[in-house]
């Protein structure tokens, strides 16, 4: 099961919480999931490098709140602090959200504990021509140094450059997927390299919530 199945939506409920919070009828449920889609793809492509890891959606009546966990508040804030403003506006108009619309940033202190954020330095680091296993062993001595419990790094694609594609990965620790009560961290991205993408996979064993 561990190998088959998302780890965080596997533990919805367990470790994980879900990512959106509101409730609506069958009517508009649609039209919401895809406002939720739409703000989140704007916000990742607007706000490319500040190191956003994650996006949370909470709808109240007339209003809608957006939490962004950050390592790089400073690039949203803008040298004057109106970069929200800025965002706020063109989520509203480009979205065409009629809601009033609330930004509040979360900033994240260890932006290594987080499995995204060590993807996309990984992706960075291929993407600058490295070979792939000094940048895989680099992102795996990021991850020990916040004293993460273990470490599991997957790479596919043409490989420093190979002629047929293939899959490697490495692990350090403990990295148990079937074990609901452990709180796994997993994240994807791809590096956009000039001999092809490379898909990069990472999970991250933090600790376990539930004590047994």
């Amino acid at each position: 099961m561990g190998q088959k199945i998302h780890p965080s939506g596997f533990r919805i409920g367990i470790t994980e919480s879900h990512k959106s919070y509101w409730f609506s009828d069958m009517r508009t449920y649609p039209k919401l999931i895809e406002e939720d889609y739409k703000i989140r793809h704007f916000i990742k492509s607007t706000l490319k490098k500040a190191n956003i890891s994650q996006i949370k959606i909470d709808r109240k009546l007339d209003q809608t709140e957006i939490h962004l966990y950050t390592a790089r508040p400073g690039i949203i804030l803008g040298k004057s602090g109106s970069g929200i403003d800025i965002i706020r506006h063109e989520i509203k108009r480009k979205l065409k959200i009629t809601n009033k619309i609330r930004i509040n940033i979360i900033e994240i202190t260890e932006p290594d504990k987080e499995a995204i954020l060590l993807a996309q330095w990984i992706a960075q680091q291929l993407e600058k021509r490295i070979a792939f296993r000094r940048a895989v062993r680099q992102g795996i001595q990021k991850a020990h140094k916040v004293n993460i419990s273990g470490v599991k790094v997957q790479i596919s694609g043409r490989l420093n450059g190979a002629e047929i594609a293939r899959k490697e990965w490495v692990r350090e620790g403990r990295v148990p997927l079937q074990t609901l009560r452990a709180n796994i961290d997993y994240a994807y991205t791809r590096a956009h390299t000039i001999y092809g993408i490379l898909g990069i996979k990472i999970w991250l064993f933090k600790d376990e919530k539930i004590k047994v």
